[in-house]
């Protein structure tokens, strides 16, 4: 029976989700039951899709890439797929009429990555709208289930969310980025010689971004609310962390947020949630 084989299907991206995204994971916990399946249901392929850019270093990564992308289009088509992660996402795109130009822009991005190392200014706000951009927008669709006011009226700040989520993890991940993949992403920069004027810059940016999302945050529906407020909690106390570390500490570590510090940051989001701080 294929409603089996579907179960199958989304426990695979919520397994993904948890082994590869303690925090994302914890902040899909967050959301009510009804949208967490589907917001595994993203978060398992587009982890895939970047697994292969990013992670898959003996192997053919283009080919790999290719024969995902062929996949990708049969699952959306035909509305199954033995691939179990593709099977989970074809059904939640399916289900909220996620835009085809969404998953094509995501999909334009993870291949820049397999031949990009440097980024111009245009490149560098094409990449961040299909690899961060277009996510917010997917979860999105899964959290106004339907109402297209809403989705409207939210977009602008769900894409800056989105945005600001990714270029944390691109100033996190600076020297693992330029050691691993021989990448960095910030125009204009380098990555040896990274100013603290230039890391204020990012960050500045980065907060603007912040401020907007909120915005957003604040208008969700009480069933994605407080998990997305949560998100952007962790996000944004990992900024704070970057913006008191030296440009030159960055470079030659990364920075983290405990354990610790995550439990607190969700007993006092909850705590605001409630008081209706936000």
């Amino acid at each position: 029976m294929k409603e089996i084989f579907d179960e199958v299907s989304y426990s695979c991206s919520e397994k993904v989700t948890k082994t590869y995204s303690t925090s994302f994971s914890l902040a899909t916990k967050l959301l009510s039951e009804n949208i967490r399946k589907d917001i595994y249901n993203i978060y398992g392929f587009v982890r895939f899709a970047d697994e292969i850019v990013d992670s898959f270093h003996n192997y053919n990564k283009e080919v790999l890439f290719n024969d995902f992308s062929v996949d990708l289009e049969k699952a959306l088509l035909n509305k199954i797929h033995l691939n179990p992660i593709l099977n989970s996402f074809q059904h939640t795109f399916h289900k909220y009429k996620i835009d085809k130009e969404l998953v094509e822009s995501f999909m334009k991005s993870m291949r820049m990555d397999l031949i990009k190392k440097k980024y111009s200014v245009e490149e560098y706000k094409e990449y961040i709208y299909g690899s961060a951009d277009v996510v917010g927008l997917m979860c999105l669709k899964v959290f106004v289930q339907g109402d297209n006011s809403l989705y409207n009226k939210l977009k602008n700040n769900a894409m800056k969310l989105g945005s600001a989520f990714q270029k944390v993890n691109f100033l996190r991940d600076l020297k693992a980025d330029k050691e691993d993949l021989n990448r960095t992403y910030f125009p204009n920069t380098k990555f040896e010689k990274l100013s603290e004027s230039e890391k204020n810059e990012i960050i500045i940016d980065i907060e603007d971004d912040f401020k907007k999302g909120l915005e957003g945050i604040k208008e969700l529906p009480i069933e994605a609310k407080f998990g997305v407020f949560m998100a952007y909690r962790y996000y944004n106390q990992l900024l704070k962390k970057l913006k008191k570390t030296p440009a030159t500490e960055i470079i030659n570590r990364r920075i983290r947020v405990p354990n610790l510090k995550k439990l607190e940051l969700l007993t006092r989001s909850y705590v605001k949630y409630q008081l209706n701080l936000l």
